[in-house]
């Protein structure tokens, strides 16, 4: 009976501990099967370039979460990040690295108040955070009487290049990107800074026994998040030529997924920059093969949406059969 089912047990363990890349591979072979322009150089790097700012703000997530917190406002720093670079161009006529200096701080500021409600006020990150979301969204309604877009017709070319530009045949958002990654791959895992961060996400308590200064690490964390959102924000500004009220949110749910599912898939459950890379691609992936099957769009957002539940499922199952 035993010998009947090893076989059996052989293949379950496999897709538990390998699931994740099995539906990874699975679904890029369907689309390419379905549309072999999936495959094609140009395309790959459609999904490449088409998931930089998902990317971006998934890393500031990623730090976020790591210190055993969420930030719901990442949308309101990438939002003030492309308003301060605009009305800086626009109505005081900064060159294009002053305005992209002034969308920074902007997006720190939203850091800054966070790390005062979470750090100063002793409120859970959660609320924090969701009621920063609430007042950014209405700051910029006021702001731009009623949410109406901010145009900048005559923006730098310097600037534009931030998302249409290219270094060497690869384009410069992708590169932003990518620097990003390794910047933070570096600090979160394979720093002392990354090693106290993950302490404070795993156990505040014994962090501060160990003497690590939490409070100013929120702080740091919060700052450097929002300012890494931010830039998400000039990209966006310069791929569109304004700046569009509460754009940023669209992309909250997604970031929060990609971390998650980068998580799951680590032994010990904790946010990584590898897995977060893996989920965000994945999630382009996926909206990239079902636009090339020319599906409406309420049954792509559903299937996009099963396709996740699916694969956070999957993940938390190989991380449990890993650990168990």
């Amino acid at each position: 009976m035993s010998d009947a089912s090893a076989p059996t047990n052989l293949l379950i363990n496999i897709i538990l501990r390998f699931g994740f890349l099995i539906v990874f591979a699975a679904f890029f072979a369907l689309f390419a099967f379905w549309n072999p322009v999936f495959v094609q150089g140009g395309n790959l790097m459609n999904i490449v370039e088409g998931s930089a700012v998902l990317m971006i703000l998934a890393l500031g997530m990623t730090l976020i979460v790591a210190t055993g917190g969420i930030d719901l406002s990442i949308g309101i720093a990438l939002d003030f990040g492309a308003a301060f670079a605009v009305v800086a161009m626009k109505s005081y006529g900064l060159d294009w690295f002053g305005a992209a200096c002034a969308g920074v701080i902007g997006g720190s500021i939203v850091g800054l108040f966070n790390a005062l409600l979470v750090v100063g006020l002793k409120i859970s990150p959660f609320l924090a955070t969701l009621s920063t979301f609430f007042i950014g969204s209405s700051v910029q309604r006021i702001f731009t009487n009623g949410g109406g877009p901010i145009s900048h017709r005559r923006m730098p070319e310097e600037f534009r290049n931030l998302a249409l530009g290219d270094v060497f045949g690869v384009p410069t958002e992708a590169v932003i990107a990518f620097v990003l990654v390794v910047i933070y791959f570096i600090v979160l895992e394979r720093s002392i800074w990354g090693r106290r961060i993950h302490a404070m996400g795993m156990q505040r308590s014994a962090a501060v026994v160990a003497g690590i200064r939490v409070n100013r690490i929120l702080i740091l964390c919060f700052v450097a998040a929002a300012a890494t959102c931010a830039i998400a924000g000039l990209i966006a500004a310069a791929n569109i030529r304004m700046f569009t009220p509460l754009s940023g949110f669209s992309y909250l749910l997604d970031a929060i997924a990609a971390v998650f599912i980068g998580a799951a898939l680590h032994s010990r459950g904790r946010p990584n920059i590898p897995g977060t890379v893996m989920g965000v691609l994945f999630l382009g992936m996926v909206a990239n093969g079902l636009n090339l099957m020319g599906l409406n769009f309420n049954t792509k957002d559903a299937l996009q949406g099963i396709i996740l539940v699916s694969a956070l499922a999957l993940a938390v199952a190989q991380r449990k059969a890993r650990n168990g």
